[in-house]
């Protein structure tokens, strides 16, 4: 990938290891669906579910879309720089905060023409230990998430080395998929896409609701591809190159639920699947990235 001077995002802080600090109201007083599993159901899903194995794709059922924000065009709270003393590997900080801001220029340029106004994510680091999100606890088990009470992401980075070890996944853009998928729920989040999802499954059975929420994983990885396809360096270069997309679809396709059912207990069990197949992630990231167009990306 070809980031090179890219600005970092100020849109982050940094939680320190085993703080326990709390980031504000909501945790699982929302009422059932509301908060209902959210780490689960908005993870990207790949070190939370090895660790976790087969438990959360039968617990996950209806998600936990939350009631995160009202997808409206407005103005919403400015989000504020960390001040905090880092944690986090400087090299692997440094690149994930690049990443990140190029997701806030790209799409603020794909979504005002929508007449959507773009208000960035923040972008959480923690690692070794509970911390509290407004979706309630994050812990590194659980691996990144998107929490839509507060609009935020939750990144524990020690989960790139799982990517890249675990799932022989190695590679800038795999780890930048991670973020840019996480960023595709905060996308969701401001269209209202995730609120639809959330009023659908309040209604649906438990298979229902699964295979609605494969939707809503399947959108964002769409998403991160149509990111990679329209972002560009400072001098408006490209900034995917050779090989890129082939390590993102090799990583989608070890996180894939079929995959990692048949690795944890040798079956799959496809009613249960919350973020898709193997071939569901491979298609969706590579139709957003042909594409480039964030009207590809059917929910």
């Amino acid at each position: 990938m070809r980031l090179g001077d890219e600005r970092e995002s100020s849109n982050w802080v940094d939680d320190g290891r085993g703080s326990g600090g709390g980031f504000g109201g909501g945790g699982f007083g929302g009422g059932g669906l509301g908060c209902l599993l959210p780490l689960v159901a908005s993870r990207f899903g790949i070190g939370g579910v090895v660790v976790l194995l087969v438990g959360y794709f039968l617990l996950s059922s209806l998600g936990g879309l939350g009631g995160g924000g009202n997808p409206s065009v407005g103005p919403q709270s400015q989000v504020t720089s960390s001040q905090s003393q880092g944690s986090v590997d400087p090299n692997t900080r440094h690149f994930t905060l690049q990443v990140l801001a190029s997701t806030e220029d790209t799409w603020a340029k794909l979504l005002q023409p929508k007449g959507i106004r773009y208000t960035p994510t923040k972008l959480h680091f923690y690692s070794e230990g509970d911390q509290q999100s407004a979706c309630g606890a994050a812990q590194t088990a659980m691996g990144p998430f998107y929490c839509p009470n507060d609009n935020s992401i939750y990144l524990d980075t020690e989960f790139f080395q799982e990517l890249s070890q675990r799932f022989q996944a190695p590679g800038d853009f795999p780890e930048a998929y991670v973020v840019a998928h996480e960023v595709g729920h905060h996308v969701q989040d401001l269209t209202g896409t995730l609120g639809q999802a959330h009023d659908l499954q309040a209604r649906e059975s438990e298979t229902a609701g699964n295979a609605t929420q494969v939707k809503v994983e399947l959108q964002a990885d769409c998403y991160a591809g149509v990111w990679a396809a329209n972002a560009r360096d400072p001098q408006g270069q490209p900034i995917m190159e050779a090989g890129d997309l082939e390590e993102g679809l090799k990583a989608a396709q070890a996180i894939g639920d079929d995959t990692l059912q048949r690795q944890a207990q040798g079956t799959v069990v496809p009613d249960s699947f919350t973020h898709g197949s193997s071939a569901q992630r491979m298609e969706a990231l590579r139709r957003g990235y042909e594409s480039a167009n964030m009207d590809a990306c059917t929910f």
